[in-house]
């Protein structure tokens, strides 16, 4: 694995994360922005790339916008809305060819960040508020895309079973809002709370290609628009709740296979110095094709068309997801609990420990092939506050051992099972 880190600064209130490397030949730009989740301002904050992709000050009108992308060779323009934790982050990304590999007449790397800042400092405006036009077709777009969440229904379980677990924090919400709040936003309530987010904002921009952090300082420093200011940090995702009693909730909707998901707290997050041994816990539960929730739940005892598990370092829960027959859930709950105790026990093989080192060995050290995955992992740092380098992570993992994965699997408490089934009487 390469050792290159990525060099750091601070211009206002944006923290900059600069790679200089030869090793691509594009420049791979996120602006990643996030402000904790709370009910009141995060279906307004969500609403706000869809907005913001429209058009520019300069370049109100889309089509002219999407044109400035094409002579800038076509580059690309994205932008995703997820949580971390209990934050709410809106990521914006640019991909764009190096200048050596074409001719252009202009420097690439300037102009897309120039591009960048004015998408999220300086976007079009009617009389000093965002277009209602734009504004009305993305309200229709985010509920469409929150529509889609309800009609598949393996995301629609997951998400259920977090609402129901984490019922009363922020975590419960999806990062994408709630349809019952779309309909009452305004270009006046979305402009302001627009606002809010500019001067409120944790805002970090990384760039990794062929350039150096003084060249990222001053493209910057011209590119955006963003109030005075100490940048804004992230707040640790804390989970004091000890479960007193599992929560069981069944839900009845027109389906055909039950969705049968548990969610469990981990008490363990990225910070913690046994954040491997959690990886390592979650690989041998249910993240690969040769862990136990695939092997005994899915293939020996045929219980599940799918059965696996998936770890949020940054909130330190740990989800189950599966898909089983509707009259199999006192059984596939049973034998689910089984593996969690076989966990706990410590009842795994070296072979499942050195498998599953491998696979997560595999997954750090490809991300040096990808710009985009090693920004992603990157940061994670910021949002734990917890430095580690994915070559320091990789040595972690391989010094585990199988009473630290133990320990990590005692100290993890079933806090809700959710099972979405049919709308017939049992």
């Amino acid at each position: 694995m390469t050792k290159a880190r990525f060099e750091r600064g601070q211009l206002n209130r944006i923290r900059l994360h600069v790679l200089p490397t030869e090793r691509f030949k594009t420049f791979s730009i996120s602006l990643f922005a996030g402000l904790p989740l709370a009910e009141e301002t995060v279906t307004e904050t969500a609403l706000i790339p869809f907005v913001l992709r429209r058009g520019t000050e300069k370049t109100p009108e889309t089509i002219a916008f999407r044109e400035r992308l094409d002579d800038l060779y076509g580059a690309g323009f994205g932008f995703d809305v997820y949580k971390r934790g209990d934050a709410q982050i809106v990521q914006f990304r640019m991909d764009v060819i190096n200048d050596k590999f074409v001719s252009a007449d202009q420097p690439l790397l300037a102009e897309s960040l120039k591009l960048l800042g004015e998408i999220v400092t300086a976007p079009a405006l009617e009389n000093g508020l965002f277009r209602d036009k734009y504004v009305e077709a993305e309200k229709e777009t985010l509920n469409k895309r929150l529509e889609a969440i309800v009609n598949d229904k393996i995301r629609y379980a997951a998400e259920r079973c977090t609402e129901e677990m984490c019922a009363g924090e922020p975590y419960r919400l999806h990062a994408l809002g709630q349809r019952a709040d779309i309909a009452a936003i305004t270009p006046v309530s979305l402009t302001e709370q627009y606002r809010r987010w500019l001067s409120t904002a944790a805002f970090d921009l990384y760039v990794v290609g062929d350039t150096t952090l003084a060249e990222v300082e001053q493209l910057v420093a011209s590119a955006f628009r963003i109030p005075q200011g100490e940048p804004a940090g992230y707040s640790k995702s804390s989970d004091p709740r000890h479960v007193t009693e599992v929560n069981t909730v069944i839900e009845r909707m027109e389906v055909s296979q039950g969705k049968l998901n548990m969610g469990l707290r981990t008490h363990t997050t990225y910070a913690d110095d046994d954040y491997p041994a959690a990886l390592l816990f979650n690989g041998i539960l249910g993240g690969y094709p040769h862990s136990k929730l695939f092997l005994n739940v899915r293939e020996k005892a045929s219980l599940a068309y799918y059965a696996a598990s998936r770890l949020d370092g940054h909130k330190g829960i740990c989800t189950i997801q599966s898909g089983i027959e509707i009259g199999n859930f006192e059984k596939a709950t049973a034998i689910i609990q089984e593996q969690l105790e076989s966990m706990r026990a410590g009842s795994y093989s070296e072979l499942e420990t050195s498998q599953t080192k491998a696979m997560i060995a595999n997954h750090l050290r490809e991300l040096q092939d990808s710009a985009g995955e090693m920004i992603a992992f990157d940061f994670n740092s910021v949002l734990s506050g917890r430095d580690r380098s994915a070559e320091e992570l990789l040595r972690q993992v391989q010094a585990v051992t199988n009473e630290q994965i133990a320990a990590v699997a005692r100290k993890t408490e079933l806090d809700t099972i959710y099972f979405l089934r049919d709308g017939k009487e049992a």
